[in-house]
């Protein structure tokens, strides 16, 4: 209990402390149970309420949405108006109430509840996934990812455990429990870690049913196999462990093993999916290797990312195109693009002076950023327009192969590898989204991929939905976000009313996860008060000093 104690006063924002007196009994009893895997799905269940002061409060035993527009999730239309009744954690009812089945039914009569939420005008959708983010370590706090995180529609992520294995359970844990105010969590581990095998055992692909069983008992359900990659007969291995033990794995393929290991040959012996960009050229090329010139070295980031989208140039497009996205296709791995920690690769300024870094960008996060050969990700010094122009092609080439995998039936999941490369968490979820759409895919698709695939691909049951018997985690919409990804911003979009002046949306008014009702706008509230107390120390730097009024 005091180990217990010490963990809860480091990891939990003040605003907690009376969720976890009040949830410590249900605390206790969800830690002691055996698995990690899915979270039990029944019929709606007595839930002990938390209260994060004005930040969130619930479950609700009947919460009340009434007169919402639903995106479903699948792909499907909006629909409605809808009354959606949500009894603790789980949607219970869908109302119609649009014209035909209300005359047919012959009754006006509207549900109520503990609390009922007018969503006239708005529209609700499930909540989104990110399969890949980063929560960095202090002095940026767990909070500060949280918070963004749930303002801009995530409700469920997969983050690397960037604090070590034991703090991501942990995390998770607690999250589980609604005793910190976070998504979802399924921390992404890499092979092996968290358990006391030996390097050479975890490199052996005989003993890969051993590990992976290892690893789920200790809870991990998202296994990263990126130092994997010198072995395909291990990457086989341990594909193909995950799957009886309800894990998963997830492959960013580094430019240093694609000689052995390309996306291809990755999908086609189990991987469930393949992040980022790498990969898919080195499966269209006349040769194994890519052209390096004589210069690289892969511990050199600048020329690690440079080389990184030159390869792009020296694919074969129609073999691209065409047999490797009919081949991806046809072994069933899921794409997994986090296009947005790369823009900054097509537009380096554009990037150090997007509009909410000065407001919300933390300062820990913006020093990681800087260019600092120490620093992954931190390479933008001697970035030229040529390095641009080449990502710009990078860029259409791999968009195009993205929308002809789609087109042909394959699963595109939804991610960021967000708090890297200049990529902000929370505006970051919104601008894959736009991204994504920028490749060809429907809104609607756009949208699919960030809700059911993903749940899909991470095997989550009663996720991903809006519809009766799912799990309540929900976004209330200020406008129709199908139509316009920029809508779910914290800071909403432009539009024109009726008669002809002009205002800003609210974003997403409300996200709802695990049946507790969250304030987005007093989240942004609290995310800019920790941002202006740490930006009291910082000092002037060589990005922000053209750009930045000095004091």
């Amino acid at each position: 209990m005091p180990r217990l104690a010490g963990l809860l006063r480091r990891c939990v924002s003040p605003h907690a402390l009376a969720a976890i007196v009040s949830g410590l009994a249900l605390s206790v009893v969800a830690t002691a149970q055996p698995a990690r895997s899915a979270p039990p799905i029944a019929s709606p269940a007595v839930m002990t309420p938390v209260n994060f002061g004005d930040l969130a409060a619930g479950p609700y035993k009947r919460l009340v949405i009434r007169g919402a527009m639903v995106i479903p999730g699948h792909g499907g239309p909006p629909a409605g108006p809808y009354d959606i009744v949500i009894e603790g954690n789980v949607i219970t009812q869908m109302i119609a109430f649009d014209p035909v089945t209300a005359e047919r039914r012959g009754s006006t009569e509207r549900a109520t509840g503990d609390r009922v939420i007018d969503a006239t005008g708005m529209y609700v959708m499930p909540g989104m996934f990110d399969l890949h983010t980063h929560i960095r370590t202090q002095p940026m706090p767990l909070n500060y990812v949280y918070y963004l995180k749930l303002a801009m529609g995530v409700t469920t992520m997969v983050p690397a455990s960037d604090r070590g294995v034991d703090s991501a359970l942990a995390q998770a844990d607690l999250s589980r429990q609604n005793a910190t105010l976070a998504p979802r969590l399924y921390p992404l581990v890499s092979w092996g870690n968290g358990t006391r095998f030996t390097r050479a055992e975890i490199d052996d692909p005989a003993r890969a049913p051993e590990v992976a069983k290892a690893m789920a008992t200790r809870g991990i359900r998202v296994i990263s196999m990126d130092s994997n990659g010198w072995s395909l007969e291990l990457v086989k291995a341990i594909a193909a462990a995950a799957k009886p033990n309800g894990m998963i794995t997830s492959f960013h393929i580094p430019p240093a093993t694609t000689a052995v290991v390309n996306a291809l040959q990755a999908a086609c012996v189990g991987v469930t999916m393949i992040e980022h960009h790498y990969g898919y050229a080195e499966s269209a090329l006349d040769r194994t290797v890519q052209n390096f010139g004589p210069e690289y070295s892969f511990g050199n980031e600048n020329q690690r990312f440079r080389y990184a989208g030159k390869v792009w140039l020296e694919a074969d497009r129609d073999r691209l195109l065409g047999a490797v996205a009919d081949s991806m296709v046809k072994c069933g791995v899921t794409m997994l693009p986090t296009r947005v920690v790369y823009e900054a690769n097509r537009d380096a300024v554009r990037a150090m002076s997007l509009p909410w870094h000065e407001k919300y960008t933390h300062p820990a996060l913006w020093n990681w950023n800087l260019p600092n050969p120490a620093n992954h990700g931190a390479y933008h010094a001697d970035w030229t327009s040529e390095d641009e122009y080449t990502w710009t092609q990078a860029y259409r080439l791999w968009g195009d192969l993205i929308f002809a995998f789609n087109k042909r039936g394959g699963r595109i999941a939804f991610g960021t590898d967000d708090n890297y490369i200049w990529a902000t968490p929370g505006f970051s979820t919104v601008r894959e989204a736009q991204l994504m759409r920028e490749t060809g895919l429907h809104g609607l698709e756009v949208l699919k991929a960030a809700t059911l695939t993903s749940a899909t691909t991470l095997g989550v049951p009663k996720l991903g939905l809006v519809r009766p018997g799912y799990l309540a985690d929900l976004l209330i919409v200020d406008g129709n976000p199908a139509a316009n990804l920029k809508l779910l911003y914290a800071f909403g979009d432009l539009v024109r009313n009726a008669d002809g002046t002009v205002r800003r949306t609210r974003g997403i008014v409300h996200t709802i996860k695990d049946g507790i009702v969250i304030e987005n706008a007093n989240l942004m509230r609290d995310v800019e008060r920790i941002v202006r107390d740490a930006r009291k120390a910082m000092p002037m730097d060589i990005v922000r000093e053209p750009w930045v009024v000095k004091p």
